[in-house]
């Protein structure tokens, strides 16, 4: 909360009679799936990993004795000198961990569309090294954010990216301070806050810096962050750089959050008691690991109620959720002003990369002047600025064309659709119903690399994710649906994880009623202004 100095971005409170209408549009749109893990298979996966680890001492023992073969990297033990790795975590890296490479960073041949063509490799030392054969895979691409399926290498897109390359070349080579801005940036920026419905806004180069530079910009010591319990390494990073006292609430609980919230009003800071100079509520539109979406309405009532403020990162949400594809605030049609910190990212939706923050034009020039990414990175390079700018004229329907809204009732569609069949077949899957990030739980670590090759001996590629990235016992795979994805896709998809998950017994689930669906009369409503494809009318 600020001493003295009153939030300017929050516009007075909204009336009773909205907020009883938006807390009842929150409960009818916030259906999120979470089911418990089974006892069993709770047991199961720590014994499996007891026998992980159990084998990996064996093996690092027959390394010692110089009867296993496979090379290590150890750290030195220098005396003196503190170690740069925790034991366990080398350990891990390279009994658990690398035995299994195989299923990461497999390298593509083209953009990463719908389809692409995966290198085929193989390796002689169980992950140390790989060699490639020199052979190509075709594979379905149920792995990339490539939501509105944008990353393609033909169409207008990049015609015009082109055109920029050509008239602006591909790199600036300085910073926004100095000689880096472009008349490109300015345009992009105008472009971005009409599309966000703010003031004014301002690009970066890297998503990743556009939370972890800015963040320190906006608070420091002797302001308060609270930050949801699952934000992305990026919010972490900026947050600890910032200096400010950070607060972890609950994930996605605003009880929580108000709780916390409402007790640091009342203590102050420690030990003098004094007022927070600021409250930074940090949320994320869409979690990308969990697939669940931000509580948006009673988030900004709650910061209304106690005057703190809310950093909302879109990185997810933007392009992929709403009737006009304006992220998450359009998907629960709250007001833009309501979020004093827009940020989201390029790298998604946009089949582009950076990131941007939407605001009031009092915070856009204040962060213009003392963001660490606007000082000292270099600018967005104008290829990138127009990909951007076509792609995001395209979804607002600037080009002319219904485009933009075909492709987001699509993927609104694909996600309904996907989800839904694989909650009747029985898999455990969490997040929300309206995400299209689709995590699927496997639970036990071998089945980790399991699914992930007998899904791509079938010709589909997903990511697959575990400890440390998941909790213990909730590895996972991880779908991301596309607007670029048919309904014949999908259900080719389907078929194969279908298949895969029979035959590695990953049908755990206990729902027996699916609450939602594509057919569904609001759902179809909320997208009536869109063109009619051929998946809607099915």
């Amino acid at each position: 909360m600020s001493k003295g100095k009153p939030n300017e971005l929050a516009n007075g409170a909204d009336g009773n009679e909205v907020h009883c209408l938006r807390r009842e549009q929150t409960m009818r749109q916030h259906f999120e799936s979470f089911e418990d893990t089974p006892l069993v298979i709770a047991i199961l996966t720590y014994l499996s990993y007891g026998i992980l680890i159990l084998f990996g001492h064996l093996r690092d023992l027959l390394r010692k004795w110089q009867i296993e073969k496979v090379p290590m990297a150890a750290e030195p033990n220098r005396e003196g000198w503190v170690p740069l790795y925790q034991s366990f975590e080398s350990f891990y890296t390279r009994n658990l961990y690398r035995r299994i490479r195989d299923c990461w960073n497999r390298p593509i041949c083209n953009v990463p569309g719908a389809e692409f063509d995966l290198m085929e490799r193989i390796s002689p030392d169980y992950g140390w090294t790989f060699n490639f054969t020199g052979r190509k895979t075709r594979a379905m691409n149920m792995g990339s954010y490539n939501y509105l399926g944008f990353a393609q290498p033909d169409g207008a897109c990049a015609d015009d990216t082109e055109k920029s390359v050509r008239g602006s070349g591909i790199g600036v080579c300085s910073n926004r301070h100095e000689l880096g801005s472009f008349d490109i940036h300015r345009r992009l920026e105008t472009l971005v806050a009409e599309f966000l419905g703010v003031e004014s806004a301002i690009v970066f180069g890297m998503g990743f810096a556009t939370n972890s530079m800015n963040i320190p910009a906006l608070v420091g010591k002797g302001s308060l962050i609270l930050s949801d319990a699952l934000n992305h390494s990026s919010l972490i990073l900026g947050s600890r750089l910032s200096g400010a006292l950070i607060k972890t609430f609950r994930h996605n609980d605003t009880n929580d959050l108000e709780e916390k919230l409402r007790d640091a009003v009342v203590d102050g800071q420690p030990h003098t008691h004094r007022p927070w100079k600021k409250i930074l509520i940090i949320v994320e539109g869409v979690y990308s690991m969990e697939g669940s979406i931000v509580k948006l309405p009673e988030i900004i009532q709650i910061k209304k109620k106690y005057r703190a403020y809310l950093y909302l990162d879109e990185a997810h949400s933007i392009g992929a959720l709403g009737p006009r594809g304006r992220g998450v605030v359009d998907y629960w049609s709250c007001n833009p002003k309501d979020v004093d910190v827009m940020m989201g990212t390029f790298t998604k939706s946009f089949g582009s990369a950076g990131g941007y923050i939407g605001g009031s034009k009092k915070l856009i020039d204040y962060i213009r002047l003392k963001s660490h990414s606007a000082c000292y990175a270099n600018s967005m390079c104008a290829p990138v600025a127009q990909q951007i700018m076509s792609s995001m004229r395209i979804i607002m329907g600037l080009d002319g064309t219904d485009e933009g809204r075909r492709r987001i009732g699509q993927l609104a569609w694909n996600c309904r659709y996907f989800r839904r069949r694989l909650h009747e077949m029985g898999f455990i899957i969490y997040g929300n119903m309206d995400s299209p990030v689709v995590p699927l739980l496997l639970f036990c670590p071998g089945k980790i690399a399991a699914f992930s090759r007998e899904c791509l001996k079938r010709s589909l590629a997903t990511v697959v994710v575990g400890f440390p990235a998941t909790p213990i016992i909730q590895s996972r795979a991880r779908f991301c649906l596309s607007a670029a994805h048919t309904k014949e896709m999908i259900d080719h998809a389907l078929n194969i994880i279908d298949e895969v998950g029979t035959l590695l017994s990953l049908k755990y689930s206990r729902m027996s009623v699916v609450p939602f669906s594509e057919k569904d009369v609001e759902f179809q409503k909320r997208y009536s202004h869109l063109p009619c494809t051929d998946n809607l009318q099915k």
